[in-house]
């Protein structure tokens, strides 16, 4: 039997593409605590946003090198199940937030050629989940959601103590592909199913979702 692939929208910013992200299919949402991005949600929006969602979809918080003011923050107002760090985070820093805050850790990691794979070993120990994205282009204010991808099969056959995800340029169209190239069993999808930045598509959702479950 096939493995279910899982599927993360991140980037959520409204109501709509929270319900789209659950009435797709989604196994886990993203709400983006980076100002630069256009995906940014406060504190108190995010916990809007959040509050009604159905237990059966984990939650995941994105920061970019935060501080401990910020993740106190969060954690005093809004119930997440996943911390994702999107920076410059070292294994040390990601290893103190998981015994300080009790919180699993995504970690992801930019990818433009196989020898950027090797940094993943300095994580295995220290991180629940290792997420796969590209380098961001020259000259980008932000580590992620930039619609930019890589050469998926230099994933393929690698393997690591913690599961991975796959991010980078995913879209409806070459979901199935990427995840054919890479072996993926998790895909993380943010401006890939938007109508323009920071506005996720209900129906790109329902598609994305569909082409990676090979509903």
């Amino acid at each position: 039997m096939p493995v279910r692939v899982k599927v993360k929208i991140c980037g959520l910013t409204d109501e709509a593409g929270l319900e789209a992200a659950v009435v797709g299919g989604a196994d886990l949402v993203g709400v983006v605590f980076f100002p630069p991005s256009p995906r940014h949600v406060s504190v108190a929006r995010a916990a809007e946003l959040l509050q009604f969602l159905p237990r059966d979809i984990q939650k995941v918080g994105l920061f970019v090198d935060p501080e401990d003011a910020l993740l106190d923050q969060v954690m005093n107002n809004l119930r997440l199940d996943w911390f994702q760090f999107h920076g410059g985070e070292t294994p040390e820093r990601v290893e103190a937030v998981r015994q300080e805050y009790g919180m699993p850790v995504i970690k992801a990691l930019p990818v433009a050629a196989p020898a950027d794979l090797d940094a993943a070993v300095a994580y295995v120990e220290v991180a629940d989940w290792l997420l796969f994205d590209a380098k961001p282009p020259a000259g980008a204010d932000r580590p992620g959601g930039n619609a930019a991808s890589f050469d998926w099969s230099m994933l393929k056959g690698r393997r690591w103590p913690v599961p991975w995800m796959l991010a980078g340029g995913l879209t409806p169209a070459n979901v199935a592909e990427a995840i054919a190239a890479s072996g993926a069993k998790a895909v993380d999808v943010s401006s890939g199913v938007e109508s323009a930045p920071g506005v996720k598509d209900a129906a790109l959702i329902a598609d994305f979702v569909a082409r990676a479950k090979q509903r």
